[in-house]
């Protein structure tokens, strides 16, 4: 180690071990306590922590020493306080200020130890995780249990079941592999799961256009039929409906080249251009019509909520639904060529079209050259417009439909010509 390493690693150290200091005797200020630690005590903690390590860096007896040190130190503290409540009844004393003093002390070995964005990042995340406490406690007390639980089942689709499925076909009928089928569903559910709870727990609750842009990333059919039933029912509601119609299509572009990408870089760089297009001509379209219809603000209904995506059952009907059409799809690629292909791509975009793409990007329709494959995935979306404006003249009523059809009619058919453009 050079002598320029040690006297940088000394100057973060004494910088973060000042800036934890600082954050952690203000959070402490504010909330009327004395805790042992602060703008003094955390640097030289850093710095104890540092030196010691120096002492002895292959067998660490110095600086484990000193932790134990601090431990028993930070343990008779607790032993005489422990008794302490508030004014409310409460505990007194936490666990946070021992860890805090243990963390300030472990700064040191990290800084001299590892790249300078550990020690800056571990600094960060303590210093947040500290002053958000009033935060991170009014978040956990709105949370539902069901919405824990849910949690849970994300870690067992990504982290547990995932591993264990094997990378290889198990049929020739096609080549997709059970790991490639559940990764599909992980990479759906992913996206939807993020929109939900960007919808339910961070988007403001009066609604409004939030809707439509967590909705369309959540799934562009299901709010398009959410947001139909409000235009036709709520009189007050028009404007903001028929808008978040087609900036729900729009931003259904950007989320079919987002699970695109995660499957195939090389198909998503084809499909970029157009979908970048499309997404900002219903961005477009969406502004013109906010704007000349000037509507008027209202709360959202509780329906413009989704339902949790993660549950077991919708999970593995998307399974099966992505084995059958990339089946389907391998057929048609080898009894009609590219013609069936493009065929199969408007039959299944009178449905969920996310089965489609993930066969199409996971190479599960059998290969397919890059331009038609692209052209496929264009044509799906558009055959989904075709039905989402079907469903905005069924629920809203023919009159209250005109604008948000014919935006996505337009985005449709800009789509189709996309496809065309690709493969003429």
């Amino acid at each position: 180690m050079t002598t320029e390493a040690p006297a940088a690693s000394f100057l973060l150290l004494l910088g973060l071990g000042f800036f934890f200091g600082l954050a952690f005797e203000e959070f402490n200020a504010q909330s009327q306590q004395a805790r042992p630690g602060g703008v003094r005590s955390f640097p030289l903690l850093a710095l104890s922590g540092a030196l010691l390590y120096r002492l002895d860096t292959a067998h660490l007896l110095p600086v484990t020493a000193g932790l134990l040190v601090l431990g028993g130190w930070l343990s008779l503290y607790y032993w005489r306080h422990i008794a302490e409540t508030d004014p409310e009844g409460q505990p007194n004393i936490g666990l946070m200020t021992a860890i805090c003093n243990v963390l300030a002390y472990l700064l040191g070995p990290i800084a001299f130890t590892e790249p300078p964005w550990a020690a800056i990042g571990v600094t960060v995340v303590a210093v947040l995780l500290l002053t958000a406490r009033e935060k991170l406690h009014g978040f956990a007390r709105q949370l539902e249990v069901s919405e824990i639980v849910t949690a849970g089942k994300f870690l067992i689709l990504t982290g547990l079941v995932l591993p264990f499925l094997p990378n290889e076909p198990v049929t020739t009928l096609t080549a997709i592999t059970p790991h490639q089928v559940w990764l599909a569903v992980v990479a759906v559910c992913t996206v939807s799961y993020a929109s939900y709870l960007l919808q339910r727990y961070v988007a403001p609750r009066e609604g409004g256009l939030w809707t439509a842009v967590l909705g369309g990333l959540y799934s562009s059919t299901v709010t398009t039929v959410v947001l139909a039933r409000r235009a036709g029912a709520a009189s007050g509601q028009v404007a903001q409906a028929q808008t978040g119609i087609i900036l729900a299509t729009a931003i259904m572009y950007l989320r079919v080249l987002i699970i695109v990408g995660l499957f195939a870089q090389p198909l998503a760089l084809t499909l970029m251009p157009a979908l970048l297009s499309l997404a900002a001509a219903g961005l477009g379209l969406a502004a013109l019509w906010w704007f000349t219809s000037r509507p008027a603000t209202q709360a959202a209904p509780a329906d413009a909520i989704p339902r949790n995506p993660l549950e077991l059952a919708p999970a593995l009907i998307f399974a099966a639904l992505f084995v059958a059409v990339s089946l389907a799809a391998s057929w048609a690629r080898d009894r009609f060529g590219a013609t069936g292909v493009y065929g199969l791509a408007t039959i299944v975009g009178l449905t969920d079209i996310d089965p489609f793409v993930l066969s199409i990007a996971s190479g599960g329709a059998a290969p397919l050259p890059g331009n038609i494959a692209a052209a496929a995935v264009l044509i799906a979306a558009s055959s989904n417009n075709v039905l989402k404006a079907t469903y905005t003249a069924g629920f809203a009523g023919f009159r209250t439909a005109i604008a948000p059809a014919v935006g996505l009619m337009l985005l449709a058919f800009g789509g189709v010509a996309a496809g065309w453009w690709m493969v003429r």
